[in-house]
C-alpha cells in the first residue's frame, strides 16, 4: 500500500475537525484530500525511508516558516521544488496537535489556492 490507513484516519479527523468538507480520493501513488475541489493535504510513503509523510500544500508565503519546523522540507519530487508545497516526516506529525498544526495551514490557504485544470 502506497499509505498507512491510520495515517489517513487521523488526517480525516484532523479535516473533520476544521469544519470544512472535503473528498479523499487515491492520488499520485498516495491518497489525497481536496477542499472545494482543490488538493489540500496528501499522504504517501516515502520511497527512499519507506515511512509515511504528508504533502502539504500551505502557499508560498507560508514556506519559510514552516520549513524551520521538524521534519518539514521542500516537496521535491523531479529535482525542482514545487511552489507552495512541503513534505512533512514522521517526526513533524507524529503527535495529533501537529498534524492539526499542519492540516489547518493546508485549509487556512485552500481558499486561495488555484484549482487545477479540468482534462
Amino acid at each position: 500500500m502506497a499509505y498507512s490507513e491510520y495515517q489517513k484516519e487521523r488526517i480525516e479527523r484532523a479535516l473533520s475537525a476544521e469544519a470544512r468538507p472535503y473528498e479523499g480520493r487515491k492520488f499520485m501513488g498516495g491518497y489525497c484530500f481536496f477542499v472545494d475541489d482543490k488538493m489540500c493535504v496528501g499522504l504517501d510513503i516515502d520511497k527512499a525511508t519507506g515511512q509515511d509523510r504528508l504533502m502539504a500544500r500551505i502557499g508560498e508565503e507560508k514556506m519559510q516558516a514552516a520549513l524551520q519546523k521538524t521534519g518539514c522540507r521542500s516537496m521535491d519530487i523531479t529535482g525542482r521544488p514545487m511552489k507552495g508545497f512541503v513534505f512533512v516526516d514522521p517526526e513533524g506529525f507524529d503527535l495529533d496537535a501537529d498534524l492539526e498544526y499542519w492540516v489547518r495551514l493546508c485549509v487556512e490557504h485552500n481558499p486561495f489556492a488555484k484549482s487545477s485544470k479540468k482534462k
